[in-house]
C-alpha cells in the first residue's frame, strides 16, 4: 500500500510537469527514510521491504526532480 500510496502524486506531477505545491524537505525526509527502511530490509534480509521501499524513493525522486526543475523554470527566462 506505502508504494501505491505515491502514485496518484506521481501522476498528477507527471501529467502536469509541476511540483510546486509539494514540500522539498518532506520529499528529502521521506527518501532518507525509505533508505533506512532499504537497510533494516537489507539486514534482516526481507526483499519485500527492500523492494517496496527502493520504489517509493524513486517517487519520491522523481517529484523532486521535477519539484526542481520547475522551480529553476527555463534557460530563456533565467537572467
Amino acid at each position: 500500500l506505502s508504494a501505491f500510496s505515491l502514485m496518484p502524486q506521481v501522476l498528477r506531477t507527471w501529467r502536469t510537469r509541476s511540483a510546486n505545491d509539494i514540500s522539498a524537505a518532506w520529499l528529502v525526509a521521506a527518501m532518507a527514510s525509505m533508505m533506512v527502511w532499504v537497510g533494516y530490509g537489507s539486514l534482516i534480509d526481507a526483499p519485500a521491504v527492500v523492494l517496496v521501499n527502493i520504489l517509493c524513493f524513486l517517487q519520491c525522486a522523481y517529484i523532486l526532480f521535477i519539484k526542481l526543475r520547475s522551480e529553476r523554470g527555463p534557460i530563456s527566462k533565467r537572467s
